[in-house]
């Protein structure tokens, strides 16, 4: 038995079709499960992405267009079942503001050769009314901002640094991060268009939840600490490109951390921590973003 190799008696037993494994031996068992994890751990390794301007390598085992379709398709829904601000003045602060974060971000884009990571984004800036004070960007540039968070913001300046945080979230990819995660926790790792055909009110919650589009689809699942600071990042470089003060993020910050104690931004600080180490990183990223800052 010394002599003769595990891998013998797998390659016997596995040639016989529909063979039961209560009667594979036990060695036979450990090399299949082990080769499964090797290939699982080596389509994995495959299936990474390169966040922009970090470079940190993410998983994403789901397409783009998958994503996107998905997207469009959720955002009109919600849409639908909310109802949009009548406010002309905030209105247009949201879109004017939206609009030139969508700029910088093409404008990065496309002087460091990335413009077709963009191509199928069919940008969107809507205020929905609601005490809640949230917002969000999902994959291709759908943005809504919820009136309850502009009290929070105050300015033009402080509604960028939201914006810029979740815009930045959305072209980091974050929620198909997520959505890959949970499709390999939860469906071990069937494929996106797969799972909305096997399970899809299952796989809805799995999206809603990873970009928490709204109370009424679950509770928001809060982005990770990596992807928050990443998001934070990518956020000041394109705020700063916009031609806002990156410097507003550090005032932002405080004052939601001072709210803790009232009503004010206690949803949008419930999925976005202020703290100490938050700003810490913050002003340590200051630098960097204000070397893309022209004053408009």
């Amino acid at each position: 038995m010394h002599g003769r190799p595990a891998q013998a008696d797998c390659r016997l037993m596995s040639v016989t079709p529909g063979m039961s494994n209560s009667i594979l031996p036990e060695s036979c068992t450990r090399v299949v499960f082990t080769v499964s994890l090797t290939l699982l751990a080596l389509s994995l390794l495959s299936s990474c992405a390169t966040v922009p301007i970090t470079g940190r390598r993410q998983l994403s085992i789901v397409p783009a267009s998958e994503m996107l379709s998905m997207s469009y398709q959720q955002y009109g829904e919600f849409l639908k079942s909310n109802k949009l601000s009548t406010d002309r003045a905030q209105i247009a602060l949201v879109k004017r503001v939206g609009e030139r974060v969508q700029g910088a971000v093409e404008k990065y884009f496309a002087q460091n050769n990335m413009s077709d990571r963009l191509k199928d984004y069919r940008w969107d800036f809507n205020l929905v009314e609601s005490k809640e004070a949230n917002a969000w960007c999902m994959p291709g540039g759908k943005v809504v901002v919820y009136t309850g968070i502009l009290p929070a913001t105050k300015s033009e300046e402080g509604l960028a640094v939201v914006l810029g945080h979740e815009i930045a979230h959305a072209i980091a990819e974050h929620g198909s991060e997520r959505m890959s995660q949970g499709l390999i926790a939860q469906m071990g790792g069937m494929a996106l268009d797969q799972a909305l055909t096997t399970s899809p009110a299952q796989t809805k919650q799995l999206w809603m939840s990873a970009y928490g589009a709204g109370v009424q689809y679950g509770a928001l699942l809060p982005y990770s600490r990596v992807q928050e600071s990443e998001a934070d990042h990518l956020g000041l470089i394109f705020m700063a490109i916009a031609g806002y003060d990156p410097r507003e993020a550090v005032t932002f910050w405080e004052r939601m951390a001072k709210s803790k104690d009232g009503k004010a931004g206690l949803e949008f600080l419930s999925t976005h921590p202020s703290d100490e180490t938050r700003i810490r990183q913050i002003r340590e990223l200051l630098p960097e973003a204000l070397s893309y800052y022209k004053k408009k």
